[in-house]
């Protein structure tokens, strides 16, 4: 209980009633300073997911009958190789090789900057950057080609894809950390 200083038990006024020009109220200040504290909570559970994820279009450096080579990113981003219908994206240090087009029914996929994921532009599927499925018509989720470093570039073998729901443990190793 707050001590008022009109009224019986008058005394001097708590603390907590100082400020009463302030244009917001302290449970107010409270409630949206625990609303920001979990965002950026959240925001820190999820590597990455704060910051828009750079996402370009390139090509292979070169190609041979399977294997299709690239730089190896040096920061987290998307390359899109429309050609070689490859995404290559690196995701808090990792490297993943996805196939371009969505699973469900091999529609090529695009970048959504605003929600900061792939989409299906056909039926709405959507995929986090390392292609793990989210939410849609698809129920998998993208396609990982096996991925090495050699030298100073990454080899990504085309001929061979792994689907998370047949070669799971492929699927999971299919990515290099340079």
């Amino acid at each position: 209980m707050t001590a008022s200083t009109n009224g019986p038990g008058a005394g001097a006024p708590d603390a907590r009633d100082a400020c009463n020009d302030c244009p917001i109220g302290r449970r107010d200040f409270l409630r949206v300073g625990t609303a920001l504290a979990a965002s950026f909570a959240a925001a820190a559970a999820t590597p990455g997911a704060a910051l828009a994820l750079p996402v370009r279009f390139g090509s292979a450096l070169a190609r041979t009958a399977s294997d299709v080579r690239y730089a190896i990113p040096t920061v987290d981003g998307a390359t899109i190789d429309k050609k070689n219908d490859v995404i290559i994206a690196r995701i808090d240090g990792a490297v993943y090789a996805l196939d371009l087009t969505c699973p469900h029914q091999h529609t090529a996929i695009r970048w959504s900057a605003r929600e900061n994921r792939f989409e299906c532009p056909k039926h709405h599927s959507k995929y986090s950057p390392m292609g793990i499925f989210l939410e849609g018509r698809a129920t998998r989720s993208l396609d990982r080609f096996p991925v090495r470093i050699d030298g100073t570039q990454l080899v990504v073998d085309v001929d061979t894809t792994y689907r998370e729901d047949r070669e799971r443990a492929q699927w999971e190793a299919a990515v290099v950390k340079p």
